[in-house]
């Protein structure tokens, strides 16, 4: 389970996608096999968690890895080269950016 803390030694990192809410769905649902049958089996994968906004056009994605090295092998994958290259084509674009944990209250 993901537990965000400060000072935590591994790779925060935090995807958004931009979608049209008519295939939202449809996203969600080649992420969740991504999750289910490549990443979350990479070494160095800890957890990660799936958010939708209400009006379904964009989705977040928290992940936490214990190296960024981990993270940066997943995505060199060939297996997942070919899932990102098809999500890519349903959405408006999506970002990975890395980030260290600077605050929890």
């Amino acid at each position: 389970m993901t537990r965000i803390e400060k000072g935590k030694d591994c790779q925060t990192v935090i995807t958004t996608f931009e979608v049209n809410p008519a295939i939202c769905d449809d996203v969600l649902d080649l992420l969740r096999a991504a999750y289910a049958e490549v990443i979350s089996k990479q070494p160095g994968f800890i957890s990660a968690g799936l958010h939708v906004n209400d009006a379904q056009t964009r989705i977040a994605n928290y992940s936490q890895w214990s190296r960024r090295e981990d993270f940066q092998a997943m995505l060199r994958a060939d297996e997942m080269r070919r899932r990102n290259k098809e999500i890519n084509q349903l959405t408006k674009g999506f970002e990975p950016v890395m980030y260290d944990v600077a605050e929890v209250y």
